[in-house]
């Protein structure tokens, strides 16, 4: 398999080409269950399974995952492999259905450009090698490189999942290969593109990510409004959807609402129809909460919510939760790479938001561990007077954190790696003390001012 650079002209033709020559010596795909002769529906059911199990439901190609104990490459480099899996994994698929639904071997790479143009929105482009392939005559380079330079623009980037924004890639992705599959299935059974059912697929997508914006956006406002940096790193993940102009008006002014007040769960999906969307937002809903590190009361009474807003049934959420936890538990670091980067180690506003409210509801119960709890007290003052500590109260300081976790799980994250330093910052910007008075240093003078005004608060 050869090392393909991204952005280098000529990365598509190599891999497709690639594809197509690996493909003719590969056995014929297994014919799923139930459908014995060869056709659309056959091609539907394989598609159904296969998407799944390639990992593609989840935008996370099987082949994209690292191998164990290899070292993790940077962001940038992972997101290049993850597209090469993308587009492989499709080119794959694609050829499986043209052998499940009978058409002719397929000997070069001329009709999978016309699925990745269709992809890639360039329906004209499509058509335009469609219609060479009808009259025989060759596809040159340049409508090659022209299919390229549109995938290279949607090639995934750090930059679609910002450390404020939503987890879309992966969502996007999906909708994505739903889209180039049936496609598949639509050109290999009848010979030639259809623009017009192909524009219907490419609409389909786009609503299919419109929706799943407005459902993760409604999620992220479940706890509180989201900060101003976070509110525009959504607006511009809308825009980087490049869904058509109407279409991304009206899903930034549900957005800006969303933004504003809480929207009720079935006032977001209250077009939702089919079954397969139906899933498509709840497991996408489900790996968005399990990427954040939380799982707040609110989220689980939105997530069962939404559940029941799609009409489905609490043991189909539960099965449906337990698949997306095993896939999020193999595959944390390809998922991850696009919600995190270099700048995410800086707690940003949200998250010290939320961290300073829990904090708040679980201030008395966190003094009255501390003291029970050992040496810890005497250690947090330690820290907050910079001194520094041994190897071995660091240690009995973590373990009595995790001591303290254990009887306020809220708190759990500071019994982490890190969790130390997660304090030590977190009390230069907390409105109170996180030690007990007994360990103070002594009011301030602005303390002083307020008297028992300060405490009551």
């Amino acid at each position: 398999m050869s090392v393909l650079h991204f952005g280098k002209a000529g990365w598509l033709t190599v891999l497709l080409d690639e594809a197509v020559s690996s493909h003719a010596r590969a056995p014929a795909p297994e014919a799923p269950e139930g459908f014995p002769s060869p056709g659309r529906a056959q091609a539907r059911a394989y598609l159904q399974r296969t998407l799944r199990a390639s990992g593609l439901l989840y935008g996370t190609p099987a082949e994209s995952a690292l191998a164990e104990g290899a070292e993790a490459p940077s962001p940038d480099a992972m997101a290049g492999q993850l597209f090469q899996a993308v587009v492989r994994t499709l080119a794959r698929m694609a050829l499986d259905v043209a052998r499940l639904v009978g058409a002719p071997p397929v000997t070069g790479r001329e009709p999978l450009l016309v699925l990745f143009a269709v992809l890639a929105g360039e329906l004209e482009l499509a058509r335009d090698i469609d219609a060479r392939l009808a009259t025989g005559q060759p596809v040159s380079k340049r409508l090659a490189g022209k299919v390229e330079s549109a995938l290279d623009k949607r090639a995934p980037s750090l930059a679609g999942d910002p450390v404020y924004g939503l987890v879309l890639h992966n969502g996007a992705q999906y909708a994505d290969a739903q889209l180039f599959c049936r496609q598949a299935i639509d050109l290999f059974s009848r010979g030639r593109l259809q623009p017009i059912m192909a524009r219907r697929r490419i609409a389909f997508a786009a609503k299919q990510k419109a929706l799943l914006v407005d459902v993760l956006t409604a999620l992220a406002c479940v706890d509180r409004q989201p900060a101003l940096p976070a509110r525009r790193a959504i607006l511009r993940q809308v825009e980087g959807l490049r869904l058509p102009h109407a279409m991304e008006s009206e899903l930034k002014a549900a957005v800006r609402q969303s933004f504003e007040r809480k929207r009720g769960v079935r006032d977001v999906v209250r077009q939702v129809r089919g079954v397969d969307v139906r899933h498509f937002l709840l497991e996408q809903t489900l790996l968005a909460a399990l990427v954040d590190g939380r799982r707040t009361r609110r989220e689980r009474f939105f997530i069962d919510e939404l559940a029941d807003a799609l009409r489905v049934p609490k043991e189909e959420l539960r099965r449906l939760e337990l698949e997306m936890a095993e896939f999020y538990a193999r595959h944390r670091s390809l998922v991850d790479v696009f919600t995190v980067s270099d700048a995410a180690g800086a707690m940003g506003e949200d998250l010290m938001a939320g961290m300073q409210e829990t904090l708040e509801k679980n201030f008395h119960r966190l003094m009255q561990e501390a003291r029970e709890t050992g040496d810890l007290a005497v250690l947090l003052t330690k820290m907050a007077r910079r001194q520094k500590l041994t190897p071995d109260e660091r240690q009995r300081m973590r373990a009595q954190l995790i001591d303290v976790a254990k009887a306020i799980p809220a708190l759990a994250i500071f019994a982490a790696p890190g969790g130390i330093l997660l304090l030590a910052a977190l009390a230069k910007v907390l409105p109170f003390s996180l030690l007990p008075s007994a360990f103070q240093d002594g009011p301030s003078e602005e303390d002083e001012e307020l008297g028992p005004e300060r405490e009551a608060s």
